[in-house]
């Protein structure tokens, strides 16, 4: 992946990978909002969740995996302390 994600960086610079990012959630965003009224199917979020984790892993790559992998402990440790709060 990193081969990938290395020439999409070359051939595209930084803020056309940003720009993409935020596209490619917009276009989940959609589909969810559409699935709620039986606009589309599962299929369509399934499609729009690969594009998504597809930026993702670009941006995790670009940003450095270990800094977001310490991101990432830090929320899901908040998220288990709201879980066991009254």
């Amino acid at each position: 992946m990193e081969r990938v994600y290395r020439a999409a960086l070359e051939k595209w610079g930084v803020e056309a990978q940003y720009d993409q990012t935020i596209e490619e959630c917009a276009e989940l965003i959609a589909a969810l909002k559409h699935l709620k009224r039986d606009k589309v199917d599962e299929e369509q979020i399934v499609s729009e969740l690969a594009d998504v984790t597809l930026m993702i892993g670009q941006l995790t790559w670009m940003f450095g995996e270990e800094r977001v992998k310490a991101a990432v402990a830090r929320k899901l440790e908040k998220l288990a302390g709201l879980l066991d709060a009254p």
